[in-house]
């Protein structure tokens, strides 16, 4: 667990000093990721033969396809789009950490209360500044939460030593 918090806060680190570059790198990865997810499900809908999905993966082949290429095309615009999803998903992450921290208080249960607390806030903090915001927030916000999440990675790992010690 440590060696894992230790790497998250590495990179998180790395995207927050290099924001603008984290951000695009990071659009373009999860397009060319789409695209090939997409020519997959297309070569894969051949491949199986007839059956009853066929047409169905086919276009959801061509769905996926089409929002890599517009994704890896517009770069600026698929950053606005993904800075509000990312929004979306810091909240709502944060949320399901916060809930679990306070239900169940496991090990380390404060760190992972206040990731959660972070998380929700850096959503709020993307949805208040879009669209201004969006050419940086991506990887600025990414490299934020690995690191508020590297350390409680790094504190689980130090409470289960000093545990496992005694």
């Amino acid at each position: 667990f440590t060696t894992l918090g230790l790497i998250l806060i590495i990179l998180g680190t790395i995207a927050v000093i290099y924001c603008f570059f984290a951000s695009k790198a990071a659009v373009v990865l999860f397009g060319i990721l789409i695209l090939a997810g997409g020519l997959a499900q297309i070569i894969s809908a051949f491949w199986a033969g007839k059956w009853n999905g066929f047409l169905l993966n086919l276009l959801i082949g061509i769905v996926y396809v089409v929002v890599g290429l517009f994704m890896v095309d517009d770069i600026q615009h698929a950053v606005l789009v993904l800075s509000t999803l990312l929004a979306a998903f810091f909240i709502i992450s944060g949320i399901f950490r916060i809930v679990a921290a306070l239900s169940v208080q496991f090990a380390g249960w404060g760190w992972a209360l206040l990731s959660g607390i972070v998380a929700v806030l850096l959503g709020i903090l993307i949805y208040k500044g879009w669209p201004w915001t969006g050419e940086v927030i991506i990887g600025l916000f990414i490299g934020i939460e690995m690191i508020f999440n590297g350390w409680y990675w790094v504190m689980l790992g130090s409470e289960l030593k000093e545990r496992s010690a005694a």
